[in-house]
């Protein structure tokens, strides 16, 4: 199992989205026939890939374990059911980490393969699985995307001088390694105001990847600039919007943006409804990277899972903080975290802190 959960997050950048799975087939005493993981949407499930890999070295599948880090799926999507080509292979047993919470799966991968005769295990590896399909979870059983929400700032928590300028707070070695977490995403999500003050790409550019992710903007009275360097060939945006302006959502449209109007009561965006919405649009795992009015909405709103806060050596005094959220009047009603980790990365520290309790779904 621990070579298969190697092999799920060998597809960390690719499957979105799909979940990250790996997949090891052995035989009675242990010999690994054949492995593989998820390819991308549309493409052999990891199941498929090691069946593939065995019959390619002339290998025998019959009487064979497949350690299988999620559920075999049992369902016609893109691809077809993988239980039923596990069965057909003649596969013994199934190890698997963790039952697949989409409903059209939720167990009846392993009930067909138990009425085959297959013998079943199901829990080594679950919560190394879950977590690297922790946005895969959240779409499938909260109906709505994790959200991970990144800051680089000073150790006095600034983000940006009172000027607004912003480059470089943190070291090359830091934003390498956010533009990896922009990777593994299925959206990076940002609002009008960076896209106005920036005009970023925000793209993963530092670090090699087989896709990129899709592009999000909360822009309440659709201001984003037709020239903008946000429009990028085979990149999905969505632009959510409050106010109707058709015409200029018909621009922005003709330059590939798909618009969206989700006002709530006050006149802007209704932020919940648009993370039900990009949901429906098999959105995954959602990453921040916004200034501090949006970041407080978010945070104010409860939408937050999970930060990733990269610390800088340096003290700025006067500046924008992380977020603008608040006052609160009681220490008990501040924002509970959980630190995940703590890593150095050059001369900065990176932490990754969870919303305490937003993983028990």
């Amino acid at each position: 199992m621990t070579s298969a959960l190697e092999l799920a997050r060998d597809s960390l950048l690719l499957t979105s989205p799909n979940p990250r799975v790996g997949c090891v087939l052995a035989d009675s005493d242990g010999i690994v026939l054949g492995k593989g993981h998820t390819q991308r949407a549309g493409g052999p499930h990891a199941e498929i890939v090691a069946m593939r890999d065995a019959e390619a070295h002339g290998h025998s599948l019959r009487g064979a374990t497949a350690w299988v880090t999620l559920e075999p799926c049992s369902h016609h999507g893109r691809t077809g059911p993988c239980c039923d080509a596990l069965i057909a292979a003649g596969i013994k047993k199934v190890v698997a980490s963790v039952a697949d919470p989409n409903p059209l799966v939720a167990g009846q991968g392993f009930a067909r393969l138990r009425a085959a005769g297959i013998e079943v295990e199901v829990g080594p590896g679950a919560q190394e699985s879950r977590e690297l399909n922790i946005g895969f979870f959240s779409r499938m059983i909260r109906k709505t995307p994790w959200v991970r929400m990144k800051v680089a700032a000073s150790l006095d928590g600034k983000t940006a001088l009172d000027n607004g300028k912003s480059q470089w707070i943190t070291s090359d070695a830091a934003r390498t390694d956010g533009h990896a977490w922009r990777a593994r995403s299925c959206a990076v999500l940002t609002g009008i105001g960076t896209v106005l003050e920036d005009n970023p790409r925000l793209d993963v550019r530092l670090v090699d990847t087989p896709r990129q992710p899709h592009l999000v903007v909360v822009d309440s009275w659709l201001e984003t600039p037709l020239d903008a360097h946000l429009f990028i060939a085979g990149r999905a945006l969505y632009i959510y919007a409050a106010e109707q302006n058709d015409a200029k959502k018909a621009a922005l449209e003709a330059r590939g943006a798909t618009v969206v109007y989700l006002p709530d009561s006050g006149g802007k965006v209704d932020l919940a409804a648009m993370l039900r919405d990009l949901a429906v649009r098999e959105v995954n795992e959602v990453h921040v990277e916004a200034g501090h009015k949006l970041n407080g909405s978010l945070i104010r709103e409860g939408l937050v899972d999970e930060f990733l806060v990269y610390l800088a050596p340096k003290l700025i005094g006067q500046g924008s903080g992380m977020a603008n959220f608040g006052p609160i009047t009681e220490l008990s009603q501040a924002v509970d975290l959980e630190f995940r980790s703590t890593d150095r990365l050059g001369s900065d520290l990176r932490i990754v802190a969870r919303v305490r309790g937003h993983d028990l779904f």
